[in-house]
């Protein structure tokens, strides 16, 4: 998931300009210390357990493959398309 997810994010870089690459490298930044609080915190029941591990990785790749699918859509925006910048909100990240 991680080398999808360094692809995705290197092909929307390419595609904006100074401003827009140091934004989205702020938000990158910022949602990787979110995925990882995130996938600690609703793990936290399960620390010291044997099942803890496979359970902060489940939480990561799934994450990971949403944030996918959100940088994938919007290296796929048209110019303009200001609905674009953002997922939906009907659901399809839980494709």
């Amino acid at each position: 998931a991680d080398a999808k997810l360094n692809q995705a994010y290197k092909d929307l870089v390419g595609r904006n300009d100074d401003k827009g690459r140091k934004l989205l490298q702020v938000a990158q930044r910022a949602w990787i210390a979110f995925r990882d609080a995130e996938c600690a915190y609703t793990t936290t029941d399960s620390e010291g357990g044997s099942i803890h591990p496979m359970e902060v990785s489940q939480c990561l790749t799934e994450l990971t493959d949403q944030r996918i699918k959100q940088l994938t859509a919007g290296a796929n925006c048209r110019e303009g398309d200001a609905s674009c910048a953002s997922p939906d909100e009907d659901g399809d990240l839980n494709d």
